[in-house]
């Protein structure tokens, strides 16, 4: 009588696990293989009917199902020792290599690269480029941030993302802010056009023909953007803008506007009309959270899609531009959906500042702040 292969059970969070796994692109075969045999043991197949699916011998579905039973998971990701030529790098070495990376920079320069450290470990840059790579390092690239040091961050924060979340009934959200200094940039020579095997080019040096400001605002439920272009961007601009909107929307209609803390927008005059029009109610983002006004994003849209790689002779081109892309927008508006919540937000800038306080003396960027000074007077 054939001896039946014992059955195997897996809970939701290993099955997911062993999926995960199977589809990563770099996860091992051996190990991917390992999976999908626990999975279709899991399913109640049989060690042959699993070894001819996956074209491999049935003694190794049953050993792998008897170490599954033993072991769990874990021993999945054992590696056996290969018979092929044994790495050169040792442990000591490859840690002192990430040490060197994380904790040191080179002459004269701002960060190192692949043959800068190849050249300081006398080893080769593709070596360099596979640690950097398992562990997740890549020192050429850096991403901008700023922590807001508003004594009402939490109140400013908890008051704007309610808006997102939570929109008041009968009542439309706005964002509402100006992008100044829009350059008219003509290129000093034609560029060539896309083609088969070649990007498209234009010129590294330009021509500058003027600058334009625009307000914008961008209505949170449809997704909908209403600009106009100014060639200042003052308080004048501002309330002229201001009286634009008041006249786009349905007077019976509440507009809660979400703004920066810019001069501009709590100007006397300013205040004065918003008074006489209560219908608009402010909502203000803390300092230094740009990232928190949906209107940045969509500011976005347009430098990428519109403006960076943009041709104009003129200023007026440039708002005829500008103007083009805000109608193609609202033919087809896409809402940006705001979902991180305050807790959620919190969290994050809290790990960001327990990261900050850990940092060196020595470091970079203690370098760099060390003896600047914020508007407040303090470091």
């Amino acid at each position: 009588m054939a001896r039946q292969a014992a059955p195997v059970s897996l809970s939701g969070p290993d099955r997911k696990e062993l999926e995960k796994w199977v589809n990563a692109h770099r996860t091992p075969q051996q190990v991917a293989q390992r999976c999908r045999i626990v999975l279709a043991a899991s399913e109640g197949k049989k060690d042959k009917d699993i070894a001819g699916d996956l074209q491999i011998n049935f003694k190794t579905v049953a050993l792998w199902r008897q170490r599954f039973l033993r072991e769990g998971t874990d021993c999945l990701w054992e590696v056996a020792p290969g018979r092929g030529r044994k790495p050169k790098l040792t442990a000591e070495k490859i840690e002192n290599i990430i040490n060197t990376t994380l904790q040191t920079l080179p002459k004269g320069a701002t960060h190192w690269s692949c043959r800068t450290m190849a050249e300081e470990q006398g080893i080769s840059k593709a070596t360099i480029n596979r640690i950097w790579q398992s562990h997740g390092l890549q020192p050429h690239r850096i991403k901008g941030f700023k922590l807001s040091r508003d004594p009402k961050f939490l109140e400013k924060l908890t008051d704007v993302v309610g808006l997102y979340l939570n929109p008041p009934e009968k009542a439309l959200v706005l964002c509402v802010d100006e992008k100044s200094q829009i350059q008219a940039l003509d290129r000093t020579q034609p560029g060539l056009p896309l083609k088969k095997g070649r990007c498209g080019t234009m010129t590294h040096d330009y021509k500058r023909n003027g600058t334009t400001t625009l307000f914008a605002a961008l209505e949170l439920a449809q997704g909908k953007v209403i600009g106009q272009c100014y060639a200042r961007h003052r308080h004048q601009e501002f309330l002229k803008f201001l009286k634009h909107l008041n006249t786009e929307f349905p007077a019976e209609m509440k507009l809660h506007m979400v703004l920066d803390n810019y001069g501009t927008h709590k100007h006397p005059k300013v205040k004065g009309w918003l008074q006489r029009h209560p219908r608009f109610v402010l909502h203000f983002i803390p300092t230094g959270s740009s990232w928190l006004n949906l209107i940045e994003r969509w500011f976005g849209e347009l430098t990428g899609k519109r403006i960076r790689r943009g041709i104009f002779v003129s200023v007026p081109a440039l708002i005829a531009a500008i103007d083009e892309y805000c109608a193609a927008w609202n033919e087809n508006p896409k809402p940006l959906i705001w979902t991180a919540t305050v807790e959620s937000i919190v969290e994050k800038l809290a790990r960001c500042r327990q990261t900050l306080e850990k940092i060196k003396p020595g470091c970079t960027v203690y370098r760099a702040r060390k003896g600047k000074k914020n508007n407040s007077g303090r470091l």
